[in-house]
């Protein structure tokens, strides 16, 4: 199952490696802050763009819809975009991506409010969010083959880990601008024109990052594989589910965890320990942020232990770790929360664990379908996952009790513990040190 090209194995990482990286996570940060702005603004856009006399509660599940259907379209963007790069170029449609993203984002934060124009406002945001949840199903699986296709083969964990690093920040992005915006502007100027803000800067620093793409090179993987006469002559996503359901199966399960881990223990927890917990809501907010930064780090550290190790056991350490430290983080919670700031601060630490999947994936296709492989197989699996876990969290907590997240999340981990287990048993101890 697992592909090698065997493109410079020997050289280290140099100049040119670190631009790639550097643009590619920015843009991702960037694209990421984008895609993910929407959900920290979620109360104010119900208020704008639904008729007033609404329900809080409707008006808060039509703008989670809305949110949701950004997940949902980003199997289309994926599959057409990963299409053409993998029969066009690598880079072509790394850049597209951030353009398509840049554009509704600025949009966004130009759009008339219920108020000026009645239910042409909601389908304008519906239509823009779609907009943005195509660019970023292109974005995201493009950039982890842009990387690991440019970087030396020993260093392709960290290479995605880095961009996943990235990915992350975005969302911290997001939560900080959103909390500095509320502290200092108050609610009637946020209402009157603030929210539109992080939209619109969000837009003109996508340009920003279009341009700055412009310097960088194709992939030598691709180069070389077009010079070969070796691209897919047959439909790629054809090729894909006739030849490698293997690699499709695998690089689902573990992205249900990644789904799992950013969803639940990222995005939802701040609001799962405040009205499930009690816990204070600067508490929590403090702890998110800290378990963001930690992220961060824990990506980079993931990324680096893959190059190390191999992919196999790096998910397999670091997927039972986030099992225990999750569990750990619940119990505390359940029991007041007297280490919730260290324990979030270290789940944060080992939810970096997802930086090690991207290798795992881009190691599952060869290279002349690699980009519609992971596209597919992630954003598929991300729609399906992604757009369900917040209703799935919070009807879980409601039936289940508020342990209920954290037995959702061990789950998941036990999935991609079996996934790496699968690899080294079938390629033994040194399963995934194959290289791009």
């Amino acid at each position: 199952m697992m592909q090698n090209t065997p493109v410079n194995h020997a050289r280290q990482l140099d100049r040119n490696d670190a631009r790639t990286l550097m643009l590619a996570a920015l843009g991702g940060a960037l694209e990421f802050y984008d895609f993910v702005v929407f959900v920290f603004f979620a109360k104010l856009l119900g208020d704008l763009f639904f008729p007033h006399g609404t329900a809080s509660w409707l008006a808060q599940l039509q703008v989670y819809g809305i949110f949701a259907a950004g997940y949902l379209a980003r199997p289309l963007g994926g599959i057409v975009m990963a299409h053409f790069g993998d029969r066009t170029g690598r880079k072509k449609m790394f850049t597209l991506s951030v353009l398509l993203m840049a554009l509704p984002t600025l949009g966004i934060g130009l759009l008339p409010v219920f108020a000026q124009v009645g239910m042409l406002a909601p389908l304008l945001l519906l239509l823009l969010r779609v907009v943005q949840g195509i660019a970023v199903g292109g974005e995201v699986p493009g950039a982890w083959v842009f990387v690991a296709e440019h970087v030396p083969a020993r260093s392709v964990g960290f290479a995605c880990a880095s961009l996943t690093a990235g990915l992350t920040f975005g969302i911290l992005l997001g939560s900080l601008l959103a909390t500095a915006l509320n502290t200092s502007l108050g609610d009637a100027t946020m209402h009157a024109w603030g929210w539109r803000l992080p939209f619109l800067l969000g837009g003109v620093f996508g340009f920003l990052v279009v341009w700055l793409r412009r310097w960088l090179s194709e992939t030598p993987v691709f180069i070389e594989m077009r010079e070969r006469k070796a691209l897919s002559q047959r439909l790629p996503l054809g090729v894909v589910l006739a030849e490698h359901l293997g690699g499709v199966a695998m690089s689902m399960l573990v992205t249900w965890t990644l789904t799992a881990a950013i969803v639940v223990l990222i995005l939802l927890l701040p609001a799962l320990a405040t009205h499930n917990f009690h816990i204070d809501p600067h508490r929590a907010f403090l702890g998110n942020s800290l378990a963001a930064l930690a992220l961060c780090v824990g990506c980079l550290f993931h990324g680096w232990l893959c190059d190390r190790l191999s992919a196999a056991r790096a998910l397999l350490l670091g997927s039972f770790a986030m099992l225990l430290i999750t569990w750990a983080l619940f119990a505390d919670m359940a029991h007041g929360g007297a280490n919730f700031l260290w324990l979030y601060a270290l789940t944060g630490f080992f939810v970096g664990v997802v930086g090690v999947i991207p290798t795992v994936m881009v190691q599952a296709f060869p290279p002349a379908v690699r980009f519609t492989g992971i596209s597919f197989s992630y954003n598929v699996a991300y729609a399906v996952f992604g757009a369900s876990s917040a209703s799935l969290i919070g009807l879980l907590a409601d039936r289940a009790g508020p342990m209920a997240p954290a037995w959702y999340v061990v789950f998941t981990a036990l999935l991609s513990i079996g996934v790496a287990l699968y690899l080294m048993r079938r390629r033994g101890a040194s399963a995934l040190t194959s290289r791009v």
